[in-house]
């Protein structure tokens, strides 16, 4: 029998650098990204700590003074990547791009550190890395929500981290491509084009970003400023369940907290308006358009990890997560299979995403135990079918994008090996 554990392992010393991890070992993802590193870290905490705290350290070099951990690191220069660390042109001590991702690492922190002893010496390095995640949290709470709504923003699609998903279609069709647009591609040289984003979206992106670049990614403006503003209910969730858990290690190392619990209440209280009871389902809000978007977005079911302490509509939630893929062997489908805009090949359009099925399978294991044990049973079984893939089909479970991937690796041996 195959050792796939054995194999997982192997594909993240394989894809390490120094001090950190690429997402793949082609062309497809030369650098360090934000929420990758997150779950990265989580799979070396299994069979090899220090590179674990390492990834996490590495990453929070790349911090900015404000507190934003931008969502890529340049460690190497010399990349045919794009856009790269010139067309960025920013970064704190490492080039970096200049906007962020979603803030998962208090969440994999806490886990590695509920399920690791960790020695006396390493106590102040431990406390140091948490204050930088306080700092990054307080950056969101202080730039991305400035009007005190309890909801941040996400600025770009890329901050997402479901970068093409139907969820922005209607916010990017009312963004003007800059005239003259110059870039080359390399994502669709190393992968194909059938399974990347299109060419209008990286018109798009490109606008978006170069408009950040001449506002000098100046937090203060571009809130009101940027050419895309979604208050988004999957990024959201990930916040409030970091934010919930940045708390719980905080009081363990006796550092400070109070401020943050009063905005959690709030967050909380918010999230939930977000939910639709018609449709029984949350919905997202284009903020710069002042438009509701109504897309099934296996992202909307992150709200189930933030653990709302309202049991009714988690219930309801999880009533119609069990209908988002009815018929098919496997899941989850990014975007549900019967709507008009699923792509089953097309990256985050239809593909299954193994973070996806970890973020929904570990919201569920306190909410209803035997849906939870059939999501990580379906979830180890497609990655020992068709291998580390980035994303999958919900069709047929045939592998797409970037082999040996680092993230499905990981967050495979979290789910083969956890307690």
């Amino acid at each position: 029998m195959k050792d796939f554990i054995t194999e997982a392992k192997k594909i993240l010393i394989g894809n390490r650098k120094d001090g950190y991890t690429l997402p793949t070992n082609n062309k497809l993802y030369p650098a360090q990204w934000n929420w990758d590193s997150g779950f990265i870290a989580l799979g070396y905490s299994y069979f090899n700590l220090k590179f674990a705290l390492e990834e996490i350290k590495t990453l929070l070099r790349g911090q900015w003074k404000d507190g934003m951990i931008p969502h890529i690191l340049f460690h190497d220069l010399n990349t045919n990547y794009y856009p790269n660390h010139s067309v960025w042109a920013c970064g704190n001590k490492i080039h970096s791009s200049g906007i962020t991702q979603p803030p998962v690492l208090a969440i994999i922190l806490k886990i590695i550190l509920d399920k690791n002893k960790i020695k006396d010496k390493e106590i102040s390095k431990i406390k140091n890395i948490i204050k930088k995640i306080k700092k990054y949290h307080e950056w969101f709470i202080k730039y991305r929500d400035p009007n005190n709504s309890g909801l941040v923003s996400i600025l770009h699609p890329w901050e997402s981290g479901y970068d093409n998903s139907p969820l922005w279609d209607e916010p990017m069709n009312k963004i003007k491509v800059e005239k003259n647009l110059k870039y080359k591609r390399g994502d669709n040289k190393v992968v194909n084009p059938k399974y990347r984003p299109l060419d209008i979206d990286y018109d798009r992106y490109v606008t978006i970003k170069n408009h950040l670049r001449k506002n000098k990614y100046n937090p203060k403006k571009l809130y009101n400023k940027s050419l895309f503003n979604v208050v988004d209910v999957g990024f959201n969730s990930i916040f409030l369940k970091a934010n919930k858990d940045l708390i719980k290690l905080l009081k363990k190392f006796n550092l400070k907290y109070k401020d943050l619990q009063k905005y959690i209440s709030h967050s909380e209280n918010k999230i939930i308006k977000l939910y639709d009871k018609k449709k029984n389902n949350f919905i997202n809000f284009d903020l710069k358009n002042k438009k509701k978007i109504r897309i099934p977005s296996i992202t909307n079911y992150f709200v189930l990890f933030a653990d709302l302490k309202d049991k009714k509509i988690n219930n309801k939630i999880i009533k119609s997560l069990k209908k988002h893929n009815t018929k098919g062997k496997f899941f989850f489908s990014s975007v549900k299979p019967n709507h008009y805009k699923f792509e089953e090949k097309r990256y985050w359009r239809g593909p299954i995403w193994i973070n996806c099925n970890w973020i929904i399978y570990q919201g569920l294991k306190n909410k209803d135990k035997n849906f939870a044990k059939k999501i990580k049973k379906k979830t180890i079984d497609l990655v020992k079918e068709k291998g580390f893939h980035e994303y999958y089909s919900y069709k047929t479970g045939e592998g797409f994008g970037a082999n040996n991937f680092s993230w499905t690796a990981s967050l495979f041996l979290d789910l083969m090996l956890e307690r």
